[in-house]
């Protein structure tokens, strides 16, 4: 796959490593600094990105809303993201997100695009039904198909990076069903047991190698859209997990929910899908 297709449509010392901890949670700082921390902390992009790999990034960029609005993925810490990409060899580094509103506006007025490609990053759209292949899920209990980005199949590293915020569904958007993104028909989850769909998805073999959860500007209520600065509280946070499960557990619990509430959790924590037990989480803390 070629990016022509697209651009026809838009012109320090490592700390442990990864495997020692559930999940980073980091305090305190700006989005790209503590990314800086928290990546360091999982041993450097170095332990995801190898040199010559093609990346996938999928930040949230669903709404036609202004950064300070905290509806997307914070630009500043998509830019960072892209960069440790870059410099630990990555050949190629993609981004999108099949928005709600329309796409060209999400890209430009989320900020992302502009910081995607000054970054060296291609930002690539999911408006058409022609960019997405058909994947099956054998085990899911209501999604047992769908159809996915062909960048998602085609990747060698794929990055998650949502935004934390409420959701008037399912009570919170995360990790998990950041994925919402990444397919074609998602109407078909609204119709039929979202909570299931969303778990039923993370079945699907290509799953994210890292999940990096923007937690600076949580969105408190009227998500997934917002209405006004008022929904957010100022958390300036960011975890860092391979467990999409251990971070939307870790996301619930801040919003003020146990994990139990949010019902694609038990259930994909029931599927064996990851953990959900913070009690039980090595979870690596950092205060900046």
């Amino acid at each position: 796959m070629s990016l022509g297709r697209y651009e026809k449509v838009m012109a320090g010392a490592p700390l442990p490593a990864a495997a020692s901890y559930d999940l980073i949670a980091v305090k305190g700082g700006e989005p790209a600094a503590m990314f800086d921390i928290g990546i360091q902390a999982m041993g450097g992009m170095g332990s995801f990105v190898s040199k010559g790999q093609k990346v996938v990034i999928k930040p949230n960029i669903g709404w036609d809303v202004v950064p300070e609005k905290g509806g997307n993925t914070n630009p500043a810490l998509v830019k960072r993201v892209i960069e440790h990409c870059l410099k630990a060899g990555a050949k190629e580094v993609y981004v999108f997100d099949n928005t709600c509103d329309d796409w060209v506006r999400c890209y430009k007025n989320s900020g992302i695009v502009s910081v995607a490609k000054s970054a060296g990053a291609k930002m690539v759209p999911a408006n058409s039904e022609s960019y997405y292949q058909e994947i099956s899920i054998p085990n899911g209990k209501r999604l047992t198909k769908a159809k996915v980005h062909e960048l998602i199949l085609e990747s060698d590293v794929f990055i998650n990076v949502p935004i934390l915020k409420h959701h008037s569904s399912v009570k919170m958007t995360g990790a998990l069903k950041n994925m919402m993104g990444v397919v074609w028909d998602r109407g078909f989850w609204h119709a039929n047991d979202l909570n299931q769909c969303i778990a039923d998805y993370a079945l699907f073999a290509k799953k994210p190698q890292l999940n990096v959860m923007d937690a600076y500007n949580v969105m408190m209520r009227n998500g997934p859209r917002g209405v006004s600065k008022e929904d957010l509280s100022l958390m300036q946070s960011l975890l860092l997990s391979t467990d999409w499960v251990a971070i939307d557990a870790a996301g619930a619990r801040m919003m003020g929910l146990e994990p139990s509430q949010v019902n694609y959790l038990p259930i994909a924590s029931g599927m064996g899908l990851g953990k959900m037990d913070l009690a039980t989480m090595n979870i690596h803390r950092i205060k900046m």
